[in-house]
């Protein structure tokens, strides 16, 4: 039996689906996206999240799953997988490599920490509206290479030596096809409705 079958067969009070910002599309020189925004994914990842949430979404309609989706922005935190921007800088920058940074660096990101998106989603699963979609940012945004700088200085002042003599080891590298230049969403929904803060 499918697993969409065997929701129906066993009747959930909650289905939570885990979506994220990139469904949204490229949002360079656009407003935010709110929950009710279209969806316009640029990149096949997005495009198979956007796919997975029109699915969830007609099961709602037709069968009345009781689902609720979150949409989360650039996580980062303990044990991401090395190849990620900040884990890949930090690794690098310690170890005295090159710090690679996708075409020009400034691609704009709203990076959240994993613990606050856990945290969101949680609270989402308890207290969420069935029916309702959550975007999770934190509202700030930031280029890339302003991320990169940062991790620079904090690499420094670890070691012990002048940031400017790590970020001489920052080098573009192509960047990939289709690389959206910048991802924003409003997240005011999940702050009123739900009282959740990124810490």
């Amino acid at each position: 039996m499918c697993k969409h079958c065997s929701i129906r067969a066993n009747p959930v009070e909650r289905f939570l689906h885990v979506s994220t910002d990139q469904v949204y599309g490229d949002k360079e020189g656009k407003t935010p996206s709110t929950d009710q925004s279209a969806l316009l994914p640029s990149s096949p990842y997005a495009a198979t999240k956007a796919a997975a949430d029109l699915v969830w979404f007609s099961y709602r309609r037709i069968h009345g799953l009781p689902i609720i989706t979150t949409r989360s922005s650039n996580n980062y935190g303990p044990y991401q997988f090395p190849e990620k921007l900040i884990p890949l800088l930090i690794q690098n920058g310690l170890n005295g490599l090159d710090l690679p940074v996708y075409g020009d660096g400034k691609q704009i990101r709203e990076w959240l920490y994993v613990e606050d998106n856990c945290r969101a989603i949680f609270d989402v699963l308890k207290k969420g509206q069935v029916g309702s979609i959550y975007n999770i940012g934190t509202g700030e945004e930031r280029a890339n290479l302003d991320v990169v700088h940062a991790i620079c200085e904090l690499i420094a002042v670890r070691c012990g030596t002048d940031s400017h003599q790590i970020q001489e080891r920052i080098r573009s590298v192509t960047d990939r096809p289709g690389h959206d230049r910048r991802y924003a969403i409003d997240s005011s929904k999940i702050r009123t409705e739900i009282g959740w803060q990124p810490h």
